[in-house]
């Protein structure tokens, strides 16, 4: 009978003493794998680092950026467009070619010396009409020119005797078209001597020389050739009586004497050295061929 009795509650509850100590462990142990749980989320959490050698720069958006700067700074025109000069053949196509005139020499007078010279030192450059011969209206030779500019060349021919002097004075743009000319006035020039005054394969001393030894009528020459022997006092004009400007024939480029700025240049100077005040004078006559 004793032996069929139950146990006494404490006795059980001791008895399973051994249980609770049991489920503590295990919860122990379950404690521990939610940390190491916890820890490995985290873990796979962290962003992963990418070595700096495999990241790639964003070319493209540094060239788009390139390109937007260009753009803009296209858009504010820091460098406008340089307009276009206007050639000579451009102008010669809207219009025909126009003869030289008398105010077409004052006007190129008053352009080069307006901003250097005074008002006194101007007037003293100004041409009167009376200066000038008929202009060439584009319908002459050379030689049927200076027929009607000189009538009486042969006469003249004859009285002029003096070295180192000459009655005609022709200014070309080159020594080529010198040459072209002293051809052309074949017609002319009878038993007059033409001497050739550029620098083109001729030296200065030789043309000195020549011009003290001998009786020339007419000179043709290039402005600076010209101006050298004037003041080297290797040319005199003292018998000068007219100076031809070959003011309308244009080169293969369209250029006329007064449209190369080193023979421009050149025959302002001559002009200025001795011709215009001879003119004024009433000495020389000046004519545009």
């Amino acid at each position: 009978m004793a032996d069929t009795l139950e146990e006494p509650w404490w006795e059980a509850r001791g008895a399973g003493g051994g249980g609770d100590s049991g489920t503590d462990l295990s919860d122990g142990e379950s404690l521990k794998e939610e940390a190491d749980i916890s820890k490995a989320t985290q873990q796979s959490e962290k962003p992963k680092l990418v070595p700096s050698k495999k990241r790639k720069q964003p070319a493209e958006c540094v060239i788009t950026a390139d390109k937007e700067a260009s753009k803009v700074k296209n858009e504010t025109g820091v460098k406008p467009k340089r307009r276009r000069k206007k050639k000579i053949t451009d102008i010669l196509a809207k219009s025909s070619p126009k003869p030289g005139v008398p105010e077409d020499l004052q006007k190129l007078l008053n352009e080069h010396f307006g901003a250097k010279r005074s008002v006194i030192e101007l007037e003293e450059l100004k041409l009167p009409d009376a200066c000038f011969l008929p202009a060439n209206d584009l319908t002459h030779s050379f030689s049927s020119y200076l027929k009607a500019i000189c009538p009486k060349w042969a006469k003249l021919r004859k009285n002029h005797t003096e070295k180192k002097s000459l009655m005609i004075l022709v200014i070309c743009s080159s020594a080529l078209r010198c040459l072209e000319l002293i051809r052309s006035m074949a017609a002319f020039k009878g038993e007059g001597k033409v001497m050739k005054l550029f620098a083109k394969h001729i030296k200065i001393q030789e043309q000195v020389k020549k011009l003290e030894q001998s009786v020339i009528h007419v000179g043709v020459g290039t402005p600076g050739r010209v101006k050298a022997l004037v003041e080297q006092d290797g040319l005199s004009l003292k018998s000068l009586k007219y100076v031809i400007l070959d003011w309308n024939w244009r080169d293969q480029k369209l250029r006329r004497l007064i449209d190369i700025p080193e023979i421009r240049k050149e025959t302002i100077e001559l002009l200025e050295t001795r011709v215009i005040k001879l003119c004024r004078e009433g000495s020389v006559k000046l004519g545009l061929f």
